[in-house]
């Protein structure tokens, strides 16, 4: 059976109301935010002190906008949950994990233990990203 909720995260999962983009931004003590493909994740920066979750759709499984998305936040200092949600395939976990998500929330559920499996697929990687890996060719620089 498949998981509908995989997370690799220590802590609890944030408890708070998913807001749209909108609707987040026009409140002040929101903690859980869901952004779709044409927004833009840098609207977010001014609040990632506040905010818990950050829910990314992915309405189609070939829209990659939402992987630029996790880099920006990531990138800019967000250490909350950063999770992928909608047509989220196995074959795409250990890219979306490389890029910052450490939730997914797939419409088809996923086995857990296939996607331990699929997130260990590469362990060795050619370019530098947010989950702390130092790719290959810095490694054979010894750097």
């Amino acid at each position: 059976m498949g998981e509908t909720l995989l997370r690799y995260r220590n802590d609890a999962a944030s408890g708070a109301p998913v807001l749209s983009l909108a609707d987040f931004l026009a409140s002040d003590n929101a903690a859980a935010v869901r952004i779709e493909p044409a927004e833009d994740a840098r609207a977010l920066l001014p609040h990632l002190g506040r905010i818990a979750l950050v829910e990314v759709n992915f309405p189609a499984y070939g829209d990659g906008r939402g992987y630029s998305s996790a880099r920006i936040l990531r990138e800019e200092g967000y250490t909350g949950e950063l999770r992928a949600c909608g047509d989220v395939l196995l074959d795409q976990l250990s890219h979306m994990k490389r890029c910052g998500f450490d939730a997914f929330a797939p419409v088809k559920p996923i086995a857990a233990d296939a996607a331990a499996k699929a997130i260990a697929t590469w362990p060795e990687v050619y370019q530098k990203t947010v989950d702390g890996r130092s790719p290959i060719w810095a490694l054979r620089h010894g750097l």
